[in-house]
């Protein structure tokens, strides 16, 4: 497992702009050159929610339909830090924001599957 420590997290107006970064204690390409590394979410009450996930030997993402236009996962290998920019933000898009990584080749949207995660950095959107 990968010790991973989110931050960035905030509190921002409807309309403005965040980024989340990830980083770890350890290289993610030293552990393995096939790592996913990903973003998820959790409002209160809600099911814990995928939103972008990045293959850190190629860079190739998927992200979920919902947020697709708006936020956009990149990673700086050099630095090993995992990063999320979020634009337009929202009311809804209030909660507690993931970073997770596991070991694939697959670009993974399923929480199950991740086996490292941060402790969580919670973001949240006023009117």
């Amino acid at each position: 497992q990968v010790q991973l420590v989110e931050s960035g997290g905030g509190s921002v107006q409807a309309g403005g702009s965040l980024r989340l970064s990830c980083g770890t204690y350890e290289t993610f390409s030293d552990m393995s050159p096939h790592y996913a590394a990903a973003w998820f979410r959790q409002a209160p009450g809600q099911e814990r929610e995928f939103l972008a996930v990045i293959s850190w030997r190629s860079g190739a993402t998927y992200k979920a339909d919902a947020v697709k236009s708006r936020f956009f996962i990149s990673r700086d290998k050099a630095d090993n830090v995992l990063y999320l920019q979020m634009n337009r933000l929202k009311p809804d898009d209030t909660a507690v924001y993931y970073c997770a990584a596991t070991k694939s080749t697959e670009l993974l949207s399923t929480s199950r599957v991740y086996t490292s995660w941060g402790q969580g950095t919670q973001v949240t959107v006023s009117a």
